[in-house]
């Protein structure tokens, strides 16, 4: 198998398809010997396992060495980074592995590391006690590879409908430091993302994998209260001729709810999705993201935003194939713009579902703080895709 080998730039140079070969590369070229396994420890690194082994209960990937390229006398253990990592296969999978695991794990008599070995970023670095023991040292430091950032592969779609469609899940990829567009061979690694599709979708085969897909699509996982009860308030908007006031709506709630024969159960929880609302729409208006006078008219996008996520997932988990894997992304973008009519509302409207979802759950506002951070970066970096790509 091989690896992919980035992008090409103008002057005939090789780019890095990702910040992690970047900064490995940077790191290895000043020499400083601290610098390189804080790289490391930021990086996300994956070793290359048959499917077979990986699905075997209580599997662990050996680290098992093998010849440097350059240097066939010296044997390695090889990892390689995310931007590096092959085209999809379905009986070759990668588990991540931390440099800290790395450390633990390392198996005697072996003496180098070699990283994304034969492709214009490949580095071969000391392995032996001492840098080990710094490897543990720089993963206690930075914790890992960090969430909250925006990272692009510079390989992957960065235009088109693909783009779009990918760009919808770029909140949980921010929220989970991972690459917004790529449908590749792994989203987190083999075993999470298998892990992730159990807990908490209750996902182990194919065909509960296309349930859940449907499911989202069709926004039913949003939250039936929450969504009906803005509804209820774009029904009365288009009534008046403008946004109606908060009591105005109130009492469109409430006749609704009798109009349905609700209980008093159900039209309670209609006026806490209503506060909901309210509260956490005049926090973004506070806070600059959303507009005097705007409104959020659904909250389709935090199911259209979560099918990206579990579509990649399943990709890495190899319950679909990349062609799948593309189609359903073509087929959630073209919803979206059914939907939304800009990349803000979207945001938008992802970050209002999100935070009305978890309020029980957030009594000090991380989860708020989270969200807003999340919509600036998206809506704000010159680098984002709601900045280039067209809606």
């Amino acid at each position: 198998m091989t690896t992919g080998t980035g992008t090409m730039t103008g002057t005939g140079a090789w780019a890095p398809p990702t910040e992690a070969e970047r900064l490995l590369l940077e790191a290895a070229a000043a020499g400083d010997r601290e610098a390189l396994p804080a790289a490391l420890a930021a990086s996300r690194l994956f070793v290359l396992v048959a499917r077979l082994h990986a699905d075997t209960p209580g599997f662990a990937p050996p680290l098992t060495a093998q010849p440097d390229p350059a240097r066939p006398d010296r044997m390695c253990v090889t990892v390689l980074t995310s931007g590096m990592l092959p085209p999809w296969h379905p009986d070759w999978v990668f588990e991540a592995v931390g440099l800290d695991e790395l450390a633990r794990r390392w198996p005697d008599k072996v003496r180098w590391l070699g990283i994304n070995p034969g492709t214009p970023y490949a580095l071969t670095v000391e392995a032996g006690a001492g840098r080990r023991r710094a490897w543990l040292k720089a993963h206690a430091r930075s914790g890992g590879p960090r969430g909250g950032l925006l990272l692009t592969h510079a390989a992957g779609p960065l235009h088109g409908p693909v783009a779009h469609g990918l760009a919808l899940g770029a909140h949980l990829a921010v929220h989970n430091g991972l690459v917004w567009n790529d449908l590749g061979a792994a989203y987190e690694g083999y075993a999470t993302d298998r892990a992730r599709l159990r807990n908490p979708w209750g996902v182990q085969t194919r065909a509960a994998y296309r349930e859940t897909i449907e499911s989202l699509l069709a926004t039913r996982l949003v939250g039936r209260a929450h969504e009906s009860v803005l509804q209820i308030r774009r029904s009365l908007a288009v009534r008046l001729s403008r946004t109606p006031t908060v009591p105005e709506w109130s009492a469109a709630v409430t006749a609704e709810m009798t109009r349905r024969q609700s209980t008093a159960e159900g039209t309670a929880e209609a006026h806490e999705a209503l506060r909901l609302a309210v509260t956490y729409e005049e926090r973004f208006r506070a806070d600059g993201a959303l507009g005097a006078g705007m409104r959020v008219d659904t909250l389709a996008a935090f199911d259209y935003g979560r099918a990206v996520n579990v579509v990649r997932l399943a990709l890495g988990a190899r319950l679909c194939d990349p062609h799948e894997a593309e189609q359903t992304v073509l087929r959630i973008g073209a919803l979206a713009k059914r939907a939304y009519g800009s990349w803000a509302q979207f945001s938008l409207g992802y970050s209002l579902t999100r935070v009305m979802h978890f309020d029980a759950d957030d009594p000090s506002g991380v989860k708020y703080e989270q969200s807003l951070a999340q919509h600036r970066v998206l809506t704000q970096d010159p680098n984002s895709p709601y900045r280039n790509v067209a809606w």
